[in-house]
């Protein structure tokens, strides 16, 4: 099992609106795409604020395998939601840190 986590630092001018609707596509891939075992969105919580950098927003999938991951990553529902994510946080792409795992 592949457990993709992204970790965001939004722009303070992304509203909660549009951050949800983020949430909600993504979460909507686990009916288009084979493989996709789970979605969660997190908050970060942690007390160390100098080393969370911003990145207080995230999710996690939970792919069947690496095939499962590569699709979900070629898909044209998955492009146009992190395009938006893209879009919506500090920096453009700095504002997005992805770390796979395999479990």
């Amino acid at each position: 099992m592949i457990r993709h986590i992204v970790a965001l630092r939004y722009a303070a001018s992304t509203p909660a609106r549009d951050r949800q609707a983020i949430l909600a596509d993504l979460s909507a891939l686990r009916g288009h795409l084979k493989g996709i075992l789970d979605f969660q969105p997190f908050r970060n919580i942690s007390a160390e604020d100098p080393l969370v950098h911003g990145f207080r927003d995230g999710f996690w999938f939970d792919f069947t395998d690496e095939a499962a991951r590569d699709a979900y990553l070629a898909d044209a529902a998955h492009q146009a939601v992190g395009a938006r994510i893209i879009a919506a946080c500090i920096g453009g792409a700095a504002g997005v840190q992805v770390i796979d795992i395999a479990l």
